[in-house]
């Protein structure tokens, strides 16, 4: 058993122990890194540039596409160096460093996509009184408080875990610096991690989720009472790209982080992981955009209008 300390560093298991093609899935994961990023600036820039897109709804998008993009950088290009050289070292320092990001990043996206239903609900349930309940100055104080009790959620467990004892080889049997892989390999008590993972897990997850699932409840009896039959398209059209989004990112969460120690199995947790951290990042803007005409319309007007302002060639 030993202390970590600052000059300490850990082994990075990756993919190297698991019988695939190294050089297809590096071609794979790099595609789908660099669709995470263009697709999800293509989305900020169109909220971003257009008028028709300010609203409380594309505001929260526009953070959730920029939490996207923080996620999958701080674990893809790590993933894809670990592909080319196999093991990876990482210090101590950075280890920990990329757990608090980790943590604050997935927590963040928790408080948003519950703060994006009940921006739905409002819409849907209480019309006359959306834009005056949520207004920019909400908002905002919504979008910020996610980030900071996210930030202190994640300093907190970052903490702990970090003042464990951990074996002498100090292998983690993942890709990035996941708490239950580090918790794993810790040769000290784990005891208060992880009370810790569970408490934080229930606070940080669950609560979000049952508010989330409160929120579609009240809305779907809102949208059983209207009167026509349009009506009812319309509302269930707009909440269900916010639907599809919130089953692809909880269903690996939960299955990753709310199950019995016992079927703990690291070549499976890795490539669950892999959704949460690589795929799901890079399909939250297709399904906003390609479900969403205002989207669609939005970047057909913004690429129309820089093929315009490009200059022309002519001919001698």
């Amino acid at each position: 058993m030993e202390a970590v300390n600052i000059s300490s560093s850990f082994t990075l298991l990756g993919f190297s122990n698991i019988p695939c093609n190294q050089l297809a899935l590096f071609a794979l994961l790099l595609v789908i890194y660099l669709l995470t990023w263009i697709s999800n600036l293509l989305l900020l820039t169109s909220i971003t540039l257009s008028p028709d897109l300010d609203s409380p709804m594309y505001f929260f998008l526009g953070n959730l596409s920029l939490v996207d993009i923080c996620f999958s950088t701080v674990t893809v290009p790590q993933l894809l160096h670990g592909l080319c050289y196999g093991r990876l070292r990482i210090s101590f320092l950075c280890c920990f460093l990329q757990m608090y990001f980790l943590v604050s990043l997935g927590v963040t996206e928790n408080f948003l996509l519950a703060v994006m239903a009940f921006d739905r609900y409002l819409a849907i349930c209480n019309p006359l009184r959306y834009t005056s309940i949520m207004n920019r100055r909400v908002c905002s104080i919504l979008v910020v408080a996610s980030w900071f009790t996210a930030a202190l959620h994640s300093f907190l467990h970052t903490f702990i875990i970090s003042k464990l004892a951990y074996c002498e080889d100090k292998l983690i049997q993942h890709f990035f610096c996941d708490v239950t892989a580090l918790i794993k390999i810790a040769c000290s008590s784990t005891t208060l991690p992880e009370m810790l993972l569970y408490t934080e897990a229930s606070s940080a997850i669950i609560i979000p989720l049952l508010f989330i699932m409160t929120s579609y409840s009240l809305i779907a009896q809102a949208i059983v009472k209207l009167k026509t039959a349009e009506s009812r398209r319309k509302a269930f059209v707009s909440c269900s790209s916010h639907l599809i989004v919130v089953s692809l990112f909880y269903g690996t969460v939960i299955f990753i982080y709310f199950r019995p120690p016992s079927s703990y199995s690291a070549n499976y947790d890795r490539m669950i992981s892999l959704g949460y951290t690589v795929i799901t990042p890079m399909l939250n803007p297709f399904i906003y955009s390609l479900r969403n005409h205002e989207v669609k319309d939005t970047l057909k007007k913004l690429i129309q209008r820089r093929q315009l302002s490009l200059p022309r060639r002519g001919y001698v």
